[in-house]
């Protein structure tokens, strides 16, 4: 089905770039290149409500206006798409002060969040070539590995068959919450909400080495705004 091109019509800046920002996904494919992802088929995997055609013609429309440009596999922001940093992360900022709330059960897709920690692990202090995490929901059948190959990392969903050095156990809405800035780390753990798994020299650097969303600073600073300072997760 052809998709309608439609547009405000208004002989304004704004405008302008609503016509080419405001239809839907846009911005979303646009925040995850800002976080690094290159590949049409990890922008897929990241955006897993978005039709592979769909996610075809918005990175046609972006290369179009300039936003985008393919270098061979890869899709790389130009300097006006990098522009936009400030302004995707300002609409985030304002979203977790003002539209921020519990997370909807449909909302919550482990996958998906898997997806978006597996490229956020610091494990730089950790010895060997290999790391592997085991991620095990509570609310979830579906068992998940991160595995980082000499700084290479990806997501299994079938064991790899590698030792496994921490395993990271929570419910799905927990671990949200915790990687989105909404409930401290540390509150987390102690509640036992979220627990660490393996050896203790490894599992004591875990606060350091899952780095939260980029989001997170901006929605933890939100609650501790709010009147009453954050509420208790």
């Amino acid at each position: 089905m052809t998709e309608r091109k439609t547009s405000y019509g208004q002989y304004c800046p704004i405008s302008r770039a609503l016509d080419l920002l405001g239809e839907r996904w846009t911005l979303l494919i646009v925040r995850d290149m800002l976080v690094g992802t290159t590949r049409f088929n990890e922008l897929a995997r990241g955006l897993p409500g978005l039709s592979r055609s769909l996610l075809t013609r918005r990175l046609r429309q972006l290369e179009r206006a300039g936003l985008v440009e393919r270098v061979r596999t890869e899709y790389l922001l130009t300097g006006s798409g990098r522009e936009l940093e400030p302004i995707v992360f300002g609409i985030g900022a304002w979203g977790a002060r003002w539209t921020f709330g519990d997370p909807e059960t449909a909302e919550l897709d482990a996958e998906l969040l898997v997806w978006w920690m597996h490229t956020r692990l610091d494990t730089s202090g950790f010895p060997g070539r290999r790391k592997v995490f085991h991620v095990r929901f509570n609310d979830d059948r579906r068992r998940f590995w991160i595995v980082i190959e000499a700084g290479s990392p990806s997501v299994c969903t079938t064991d790899p068959g590698f030792e496994v050095d921490v395993t990271i156990s929570s419910d799905v809405g927990t671990l949200y919450q915790v990687w989105l800035g909404r409930l401290p780390l540390n509150d987390a753990l102690r509640s036992g909400r979220l627990q660490f798994a393996g050896p203790g020299a490894l599992t004591r650097r875990m606060p350091t080495v899952l780095r939260l969303s980029p989001v997170a600073g901006a929605v933890s600073s939100a609650r501790a705004a709010m009147p009453g300072g954050p509420d208790p997760g």
